[in-house]
């Protein structure tokens, strides 16, 4: 499985993006490893786990501490050893999809469906969806991008990058 890894951090400074190198990494610690060397000082410091044009898993570390991670299908832990070892510890299962949106919205079906594109039923969120969301990505807004029907993880990190502020910064990463 190819893959492509993304530190974003937040620094005295703003935000930065540099590629971080997982070929070799033997448990989460030593990503966490990594992810923490990329900027010790960061305040905020997230990596962005591409793969396959299908997974994407999101680490975040507050102040090099207090590991979160949330991941687009739990299936990439069964097809990848990365995928094991990113999500292999993850116990809780985020809600279904239909349950993440908003509940206090009636479902009535002569109601015009909205604009959104169609959700896929068959993703498998895993861990934490609200890990984003102090920087302006809601859980449910973040489980409903990674539902969406043709949203690549490339796609996603681009999107979710926009929201928090980081947008720029992980565009020139992919133009560098």
């Amino acid at each position: 499985m190819s893959h492509f890894a993304a530190a974003v951090t937040r620094g005295a400074e703003g935000w930065a993006a540099a590629e971080l190198d997982l070929s070799g990494v033997a448990d989460i610690e030593e990503i966490t490893d990594r992810l923490r060397d990329t900027d010790p000082e960061a305040s905020v410091s997230l990596l962005f786990v591409e793969s396959d044009d299908a997974y994407l898993v999101i680490l975040r570390l507050d102040e090099g501490e207090d590991l979160r991670v949330f991941g687009s299908d739990q299936v990439f832990a069964e097809e990848s050893r990365l995928g094991a070892i990113l999500l292999g510890d993850i116990e809780e299962q985020v809600p279904e999809i239909a349950d993440a949106d908003d509940d206090d919205e009636p479902d009535d079906e002569d109601e015009e469906e909205d604009e959104r594109p169609k959700a896929e039923a068959d993703i498998e969120p895993a861990g934490d969806p609200e890990l984003l969301a102090d920087l302006g990505m809601p859980g449910g807004r973040l489980v409903e991008l990674c539902a969406q029907e043709g949203m690549l993880p490339a796609d996603l990190t681009a999107e979710i990058c926009q929201a928090i502020g980081a947008g720029d910064e992980i565009e020139e990463l992919r133009e560098a």
